[in-house]
């Protein structure tokens, strides 16, 4: 078995959790300010628009083809290369005329782009469909939270669940404000990130809680503090190796992906560093100052003083 300490490190981490407290207030404001300020940029999938996915012989010269569209004045217009230069995904913004002023809009383009180019999507997306899904989107994320919470509640003590909601809340936040902060495009596979972010982060929380409570009933008259930090550190090296693989997994896609994939990876690799650190300083900080969890030690008193008669 791969271990990164051959001992168990003895680092004091609640002794910085209030320094932890501070950074993790200051990143949430910068997130509420990024949202109310800028705002998600919706993609296509959530504000509606008309969306083609279009493949040449040759690649595309994008300055021309976006010279070219942006001549025809149907409104903003993105263009991205998808595996290669040969594929091009050109997103318009939702047209006025409702259906008919897409099938306008899309003619055109066509008209602009050679003749022989080959349309292997063309899509409509309309603003009652688009806020559907953003609702079903964000709903989805809600009870992600909520079911992780649950979960963990379920599985510890109900203190426990209080500390994940937290803890997992503040990352899909500070992620939502990643987006907001750098004007990433906020679609359907942002939601993907998003989600997947909550469980990576519930995942390495609860092997730090299953750890406490192990020790809450293996040590029952050692400080709480020292306890959690004892905790941690049984763990740290899981941690770091997870943490390590999946960035070593996630960071080629980020810097190698291409644009197509760029926004998720980015979004993947903010989570699982912000994910590691909640589950040391904001689950366990939190947890820290919740009412008594002294369910476990009183469990294993009980059992302990039962074989003893």
């Amino acid at each position: 078995m791969i271990v990164f300490f051959r001992t168990v490190p003895k680092y004091k981490f609640m002794k910085y959790r209030h320094l932890a407290f501070a950074a993790t207030v200051a990143i949430m404001i910068a997130s509420v300010i990024a949202l109310l300020a800028k705002g998600l940029d919706y993609g296509i999938d959530f504000k509606g628009g008309v969306l083609i996915e279009a493949r040449w012989t040759k690649p595309f010269d994008m300055a021309e083809v976006r010279g070219k569209l942006n001549d025809l004045d149907v409104g903003e217009v993105a263009l991205q290369n998808l595996d290669n230069p040969n594929d091009l995904l050109i997103r318009v913004e939702q047209p006025e005329g409702g259906q008919a002023g897409a099938l306008r809009v899309i003619s055109q383009i066509r008209a602009t782009l050679p003749p022989d180019v080959e349309y292997r999507n063309v899509e409509m997306v309309g603003p009652q469909v688009s806020g559907e899904l953003l609702r079903g989107a964000l709903i989805a994320a809600a009870l992600a939270v909520l079911g992780i919470a649950g979960y963990v509640a379920f599985r510890f003590e109900w203190q426990f669940g209080v500390s994940a909601l937290i803890a997992t809340g503040h990352d899909v936040f500070c992620t939502f404000g990643l987006f907001a902060l750098l004007d990433l495009e906020f679609n359907l596979t942002a939601v993907a990130a998003i989600l997947t972010i909550a469980g990576y982060s519930v995942n390495d929380t609860v092997v730090v809680f299953d750890r406490v409570r192990e020790n809450l009933r293996k040590y029952k008259k050692i400080p709480l503090i020292e306890l959690f930090d004892l905790s941690v550190n049984e763990t740290l090296s899981r941690t770091i190796l997870t943490s390590g693989t999946t960035l070593i997994a996630i960071l080629p896609l980020l810097f190698f992906g291409g644009i197509a994939i760029h926004d998720f990876a980015l979004a993947i690799t903010f989570g699982i560093l912000i994910g590691t650190y909640s589950s040391v300083f904001v689950a366990c900080g939190i947890l820290l100052y919740m009412p008594p969890i002294g369910k476990a030690r009183a469990v294993a008193e009980e059992t302990e003083d039962g074989a003893k008669a």
